[in-house]
């Protein structure tokens, strides 16, 4: 994709830039302690789609044990080790390799049969048909610039009955700017799809380029939500949540979650 003064590969900027948060301490990328692992092991466990609000338990199979989970751009070391000690077989895909050395740590740390592998989301052609029971998706998908594939690709490595729990930004977000000095004056700024890459100036772009700050997509609800039933979900779940430190979350909640299902 294009900027309006020069070429970015977004893919490979964006695995650089959550590389470059592993090593900055941001907040999704701090993995789980060994008491979360231990209320897990318990059957205690509470994970993150969006960022305040717990997935509600009943999103969830009765119980984990046995049953085959993928971590869909889900690296950090924060859910897929909850869901290993609660005993599923967990694999991690992400397209840092920063953020999937997260999962592998807490993996030796407390002993959990995690397998990590990199790639890009929208392409899971490293994993048979009908190889899961159950996708986790926690807000990702405003890292890339389409996200019809990502939903196609869920549905196909899914088997008959499973689910896809997934966490987006709604759209609404993007309206007025992504950086916190925008917000504050929540003045519109930007149409819907909205593009870092169109909105930003050559400048702007290369000051997130030296600071390590990951690009963003914001994407139509026909996309996000038309996108998941257009590829044969069924969604069966639905909650909004907010972005604590954004004006916006003040009137409008800017995270959006849905259950779906393969029928």
């Amino acid at each position: 994709m294009k900027s309006k003064k020069f070429h970015i590969n977004v893919r490979e900027y964006n695995r650089y830039a959550w590389d470059s948060q592993v090593a900055q301490g941001n907040k999704f990328t701090i993995p789980v302690t060994p008491e979360v692992i231990a209320a897990a092991r318990r059957g205690e466990f509470s994970v993150l789609l969006t960022e305040t609000k717990p997935v509600p338990r009943d999103w969830f199979p009765p119980s984990l044990r046995g049953l085959d989970v993928l971590g869909l751009a889900c690296g950090g070391g924060q859910q897929g080790p909850i869901f290993a000690a609660l005993g599923a077989n967990v694999t991690i895909f992400d397209n840092s390799p920063a953020q999937l050395a997260r999962d592998e740590e807490v993996a030796v740390r407390e002993g959990l049969p995690i397998r990590t592998v990199e790639g890009d989301m929208r392409d899971l052609s490293v994993f048979p048909d009908e190889s899961f029971d159950l996708i986790f998706h926690p807000v990702s998908n405003v890292f890339i610039s389409e996200i019809r594939p990502v939903w196609r690709e869920a549905y196909r490595v899914l088997r008959r009955g499973g689910l896809l729990l997934a966490g987006f930004a709604n759209p609404v977000y993007y309206l007025f700017g992504t950086t916190l000095e925008d917000q504050e004056t929540l003045t519109l700024r930007y149409a819907i799809p909205y593009s870092d890459l169109e909105a930003f100036s050559e400048e702007e772009l290369l000051a997130y380029i030296e600071e390590g700050t990951p690009l963003e997509f914001g994407h139509t609800l026909t996309d996000q939500i038309g996108g998941q039933t257009d590829a044969g979900f069924a969604i069966i779940g639905f909650y909004e949540d907010i972005c604590p430190d954004s004006p916006i979350s003040k009137y409008h909640p800017t995270y959006i979650a849905t259950r779906a299902i393969k029928l």
